[in-house]
């Protein structure tokens, strides 16, 4: 038989063991609560805008802040919304954003008019944009768009179809294009403009048949202008160089992923698109994430991700010039700056 005295002294001893395991578990989570802190500390604080509305052009940059490629490099990112009214050029240039994205020609325009952007990596390398025809209007070639009305954007966009004029000695009419693509669907103009993974699409929504268009890629014209790099100020590179090389790695990582997990990208990319109430749907994406993938690694592309070509830069930088939006070409080396491959030596 247990006398009480031993009983009361097993129960004293319990006691003790469980308040000596619950005060070694607390110093066990505050450690934990300690270590995340400091390395959230350690995180450095940088901002994001990319030069639109969400969507799947972007989906490397969502995936990239959601699976936590960049805080495994280091950065607390913050993805701030781009769109009209909030240009990428002005948010980098007056620090509202660390980082943005920009056309090849926009980022050299800027630069040539005093802003202080660089290049850190060039994501896209082909060129998307294109002239898009009903061939019921009989156009067929370049030459049956003489004397017709064609829809274009303004600013660094006319760069491209300009050239194209001019090279097949062309003489049209120029509209100015809007957001919506009304004007050409209901017959207003003869040709107008169109992004292959965005605009493209959206004419094939509304029941026209790929078989009754005529597609005019400017790349495939010799006006081939690599559209959406990865920029911020040069201060920023000078005096932050590894944020710019995580960012970009990060930013790379975030493409592979999406490229290889497509549905899951695809999930990310929606859950942004309802936030910010962007008139879409995901057969839309789905589209443009195809597009995003052929453009950033082009059929027979050989080298990595991330990269300028000097003779890309040269061509959209004289087409800049000859067209008179710059007066002097700045120079490669300060423009460009390659964080991608820097980040691996």
């Amino acid at each position: 038989m247990v006398k009480p005295a031993a009983i009361t002294r097993f129960a004293g001893i319990l006691r003790f063991a469980q308040s000596a395991a619950l005060a070694l578990l607390g110093l066990l989570l505050l450690g934990v609560c300690t270590l995340a802190g400091a390395q959230g500390a350690n995180l450095a604080p940088v901002s994001f805008i990319p030069q639109w509305f969400p969507q799947a052009q972007f989906a490397g940059y969502y995936v990239a802040y959601e699976k936590g490629f960049y805080r495994r490099h280091g950065l607390a990112v913050k993805i701030l919304r781009g769109g009209t009214t909030a240009p990428v050029s002005e948010a980098v240039a007056g620090g509202q954003a660390t980082f943005g994205t920009m056309f090849l020609a926009t980022g050299i325009e800027k630069r040539a008019q005093g802003v202080k952007v660089v290049n850190i990596a060039q994501i896209v390398q082909r060129s998307a944009l294109m002239l898009v025809a009903k061939k019921a209007g009989g156009i067929q070639h370049p030459a049956d768009l003489n004397g017709k009305k064609v829809s274009l954007w303004m600013a660094g966009f006319r760069l491209q179809p300009l050239a194209f004029f001019r090279k097949h000695h062309l003489n049209v009419t120029i509209v100015p294009q809007t957001a919506t693509l009304n004007l050409f669907l209901r017959g207003g103009v003869d040709v107008a403009s169109a992004m292959w993974y965005n605009e493209y699409h959206q004419i094939l929504s509304h029941g026209v048949n790929p078989e009754e268009l005529t597609t005019f890629f400017m790349a495939d014209y010799g006006m081939n202008s690599p559209e959406d790099g990865i920029y911020c100020l040069e201060d920023t590179l000078k005096r932050h160089p590894r944020w710019c090389r995580a960012f970009v790695a990060a930013s790379i990582e975030g493409w592979q992923y999406a490229f290889a997990h497509p549905e899951e990208a695809l999930d990310i990319v929606m859950r942004y698109v309802s936030e910010a109430k962007v008139a879409t749907d995901r057969v839309h994406q789905k589209w443009m994430l195809e597009k995003m993938k052929e453009i950033i690694e082009p059929p027979g592309w050989k080298r990595p991700v991330g990269m300028l070509q000097p003779e890309d830069y040269e061509r959209v930088a004289h087409g800049l010039q000859e067209a008179g939006l710059i007066r002097a070409i700045p120079a490669y080396a300060a423009f460009y700056h390659d964080c991608a491959r820097s980040h691996e030596n």
